[in-house]
């Protein structure tokens, strides 16, 4: 994944639970409709706590991967309920 996949990119790196979560969230509800955005991250627990707050939100997860102890998440901004 790169930063080219996607319109807003946020840097979590060195965050721990639950700021990487809050800031996910605070930038998905931030974006437009459609919107990509990549985060990187180094907490193990957002392995998890990522993809739940995305399945209670309503966005979607596009794609994950793991790169050298990164956590990268591909997120599509879906229209609010």
């Amino acid at each position: 994944m790169n930063k080219s996949e996607a319109n807003v990119f946020l840097d979590c790196k060195g965050l721990n639970c639950p700021m990487p979560v809050v800031k996910t969230k605070k930038a998905l509800d931030s974006m437009e409709s459609g919107q990509v955005l990549l985060v990187e991250l180094t907490d193990k627990g957002a392995k998890s706590d990522i993809p739940a707050m995305l399945r209670r939100t309503g966005n979607e997860l596009l794609g994950t991967e793991e790169k050298e102890n990164v956590f990268f998440f591909l997120i599509k901004k879906i229209k609010s309920k």
